[in-house]
């Protein structure tokens, strides 16, 4: 085709365009967030993997395409145990974690999971605004991690065998807690205590490593333990076992971002708090249905049995904890002041 002052005017014009295009093409960021929990959709499935594909979503959407987020299920990006590491080196964008399994780099990520510290919803919601909430809160920016979103999970324990419903059950019986602290009030009760990841319980339980696992209701029901256990002792209506669970990201893939899209993702992660605390109180009461389906014994707390536990915890767990350091025995204070 014939070069004419028409054509080359109208490709001038046309030639900011492409590039504004391709600038815009280069500006879309795509995120990665990677979980431990079995994968679903965005309707369908563990809701700890549905919230981060609504998160995905809703992110994608309020920016217009400028940020994408994919979700690697089943730790099929990253081991489990790796996932904080590399979020506070920039090696991971984002993950749901559950806090207490930082408690070997960061000690005072264990108050995530101390037991009979937290023992309902309301106490463990208020958290976030609380002094406890805002200090923990500057603790992981420190360590470089951004919390994003706070989600709260009860638990409860599927026994293979015999219940562990009281502090005296416990004795013999070879125990998953779910973090340190946990394992140290089950010691003080007898019990012998093994650590792992709660995608690692249907395998400890399966060989006879483990008598018991106690874990979040989600992952009793998602991690299918009522195909092994003769025995629930629910976490509906009280709980010695609550966890933090957070969506959190790598403060230096945050800081890379600009403002606006900083914003958006801290506001739709405060957003969707409310879907992961329905969540997991939903799961309370169905983890009773199907465990008892499934033929096993459902047991729950009453509050005589709740304070025993929360006696022996305070003697061991809350004890070691505060002796850890001056920073660990203010998060304690401070949460013991959240009623």
């Amino acid at each position: 085709m014939a070069l004419t002052r028409r054509t080359l005017v109208a490709a001038g014009l046309a030639a900011p365009a492409l590039i504004g295009l391709g600038r815009a093409a280069q500006a879309a960021t795509t995120l990665k967030i990677s979980h431990q929990f079995p994968g679903g959709t965005i309707d369908e499935g563990d809701f700890r993997d549905r919230m981060c594909r609504k998160f995905a979503a809703a992110v994608k959407e309020r920016s217009k395409g400028a940020i994408e987020v994919q979700v690697y299920p089943g730790s099929s990006l990253m081991k489990t145990n790796a996932q904080f590491s590399a979020m506070r080196k920039g090696a991971l964008d984002m993950s749901l974690y559950p806090l207490p399994y930082a408690g070997g780099e960061v000690p005072e990520t264990n108050i995530g999971l101390m037991p009979a510290l937290v023992t309902s919803y309301p106490q463990a919601m208020a958290w976030k605004s609380a002094p406890v909430g805002r200090k923990l809160t500057e603790i992981l920016l420190a360590k470089n991690i951004v919390l994003v979103s706070w989600v709260w999970q009860a638990g409860g324990v599927a026994s293979r065998e015999r219940p562990l419903v009281r502090p005296e059950d416990a004795k013999g019986l070879k125990v998953r807690g779910g973090s340190r602290e946990m394992d140290l009030m089950m010691k003080a009760a007898g019990a012998a205590t093994l650590s792992l990841p709660s995608n690692e319980s249907y395998a400890a339980m399966q060989t006879g490593a483990c008598d018991a696992v106690i874990t979040s209701s989600t992952s009793l029901i998602s991690f299918r333990l009522e195909e092994l256990s003769k025995s629930l002792t629910s976490g509906r209506g009280r709980s010695y076992w609550f966890m933090l669970e957070p969506i959190m990201m790598s403060k230096t893939v945050f800081d890379a971002l600009p403002k606006d899209q900083q914003e958006l993702i801290m506001a739709v992660g405060a957003e969707l708090e409310s879907f992961g605390q329905e969540g997991a109180q939903a799961d309370d009461t169905r983890v009773e249905q199907i465990f008892g389906k499934a033929g096993a014994k459902v047991e729950t707390l009453d509050e005589a049995t709740l304070g025993k536990w929360r006696d022996i915890a305070r003697d061991s767990a809350w004890k070691d904890y505060a002796a850890k350091s001056s920073s660990c025995a203010e998060m304690l204070k401070l949460a013991e002041a959240v009623a």
